[in-house]
């Protein structure tokens, strides 16, 4: 039975049993359960893991090295699932410490799997709405990255933030405007399309625009 076949309070239940076996885990360097809900079939036990172990790593200041050393591990594991899910949680951290999750978005970036890519792309639309400067900064470096997926992936993963502040990513958009790669400048219009309809956003992005060399 998947999660959301299960009534309210059953998931709420759920929850609870998932956030408490992780715990468990991580308090005893232990990583049975979290092996166990990081590669399950259903993306929403997936998603109350990773968002478990990021509620955790806040909360529990004294196990935070323990779920990092365990993360690192997990990023290694032969695995998709688990290693998609061990670069949600690193999203879940790097929205309040990027620093200490850089090398697994990096790792993440770089993997054979598009589902941990994927998981890449989404931790930097979640970590630059709420934790912009560092992540901005990540992202910059790959803008001009001889993989063409690389860069539309870190192009789009800035999409977010530039949905409430198009200040913030419109030079790094800049970069972009003369791609020699159909794909990534198909993805580069969609994101300003995508910042431009937003209340108060439409003036600034043409304002910007107009300064681009590339008309």
């Amino acid at each position: 039975m998947s999660f959301y076949d299960l009534s309210k309070e059953k998931r709420s239940e759920l929850v609870d049993a998932i956030h408490k076996a992780i715990l468990s885990d991580i308090s005893k360097g232990k990583n049975l359960a979290i092996l166990k809900y990081a590669s399950d079939e259903d993306t929403y036990i997936r998603k109350t893991a990773y968002l478990a172990i990021g509620k955790i790593h806040k909360a529990n200041e004294d196990l935070r090295n323990k779920i990092l050393t365990e993360l690192d591990r997990l990023i290694e594991n032969g695995n998709e699932k688990i290693r998609q899910t061990a670069v949600n949680a690193a999203g879940e951290i790097g929205m309040y410490d990027f620093g200490v999750i850089e090398h697994i978005m990096e790792t993440g970036l770089f993997d054979e799997h598009p589902s941990v890519r994927n998981a890449v792309k989404g931790s930097i639309k979640k970590m630059g709405e709420k934790n912009p400067k560092p992540v901005l900064k990540f992202a910059k470096q790959y803008l001009h990255h001889e993989d063409k997926e690389i860069r539309r992936e870190i192009c789009h993963g800035i999409e977010l933030r530039g949905r409430k502040y198009p200040q913030d990513i419109l030079p790094l958009l800049c970069e972009l405007q003369w791609d020699k790669t159909r794909r990534v400048r198909s993805t580069l219009v969609h994101v300003l399309g995508q910042i431009a309809y937003k209340k108060g956003c439409l003036e600034i992005v043409i304002a910007d625009l107009k300064k681009w060399e590339n008309k």
